[in-house]
Order: structure tokens, then sequence, then C-alpha cells
């Protein structure tokens, strides 16, 4: 077996001559975070949660999902993107971040989704929202986090905390 000796993308900017400033949304940046609560009264399959708006150019570090027990009638959700309502609100990418995750078994504890989908997997880490999106361009537009009922009805609460780097 050969030994390989391979550089990340900032440290092989950094050995560069001259050196080159790798962006900050990759490296040195500054992790924000937003939250947000919603409450399923007892949504049916299709029924959105938005709880997070999030911005084109920034790369994700971590989606977290956390839920009550909510039931036991075989629900699931998804996590993903959509356009926010001025936009006209429509489904971008569904399970961007999570596909089929059960919530009904039993509660959900804070869980990091953002690989839960194999649509974002680790080889995307350093990608922002729009090159996940398959965007070769940044839209400089706004997306709304949302969890989507994706089979039976289910009631409680969902709480998403997506964290974030924006290279500023």
């Amino acid at each position: 077996m050969a030994t390989e000796n391979i550089k990340s993308t900032q440290v092989t900017n950094a050995d560069a001559t001259p050196v080159d400033l790798t962006p900050a949304y990759l490296s040195k940046g500054v992790v924000r975070e937003s939250i947000g609560l919603c409450e399923a009264a007892s949504g049916d399959a299709g029924s959105t949660y938005r709880a997070v708006r999030v911005w084109s150019g920034w790369r994700p570090s971590a989606v977290y999902l956390a839920t009550d027990d909510m039931g036991s009638t075989g629900g699931t959700a998804n996590i993903g993107l959509y356009d926010i309502a001025a936009n006209g609100g429509a489904d971008v990418d569904q399970d961007l971040f999570g596909s089929a995750v059960d919530v009904v078994t039993a509660a959900v504890s804070e869980t990091n989704v953002l690989h839960e989908s194999g649509v974002v997997n680790i080889d995307d880490s350093e990608k922002r929202i729009f090159e996940m999106l398959g965007l070769t361009e940044d839209p400089k537009k706004w997306y709304d986090l949302v969890v989507t009922s994706a089979g039976a009805a289910f009631a409680g609460t969902i709480k998403v905390r997506f964290q974030f780097v924006d290279g500023t």
C-alpha cells in the first residue's frame, strides 16, 4: 500500500505561493444559529411546518431536529427547503436533509439530520445551500427550512435548530 499525503482545500490554499485566501465560509468563519418551534396539531401527510429561514449563500454545519412523541400512527417527516411565501412557497427539495425520519415511535432527541437523507452527503460538507441544491450560481435568496409530514398524521412540538457559517 502506498502512503498518501492528502491536503484539504484550506491547507492547499495556505501552502500555495502566493497564499490563496480560503473564503470565510470554509475557514475561520463564525458559526451562527437559528432555531424554530412549530406545533403540529394533527397534520395529515403533506402538512408543512416552516421552522427556520435560511439564506442561499450559507454553508450549513448542522441541521438538528427534535420532536415530542408524535403518536403511534406510523408517521414520518422529511426535512428540506421550500421557497418563502414571497417567492411562491413551492417545494424546492423536500428531503434535502432528512427523508422519512421516524417521529412517532418515540420522541426524537435532538439529532443532526444534515446528512440523514443521503442527498447531502459528507462530500458536500464544504458546499453552500445553493450548491447543495445543484445550482451553479448563488441566487441570493431566502428559503424556509421545512419539516413535512410524509406519513400518517402526527401531533406535537417540532424543534429545528440550524447551524451555519455565512462567510462574513
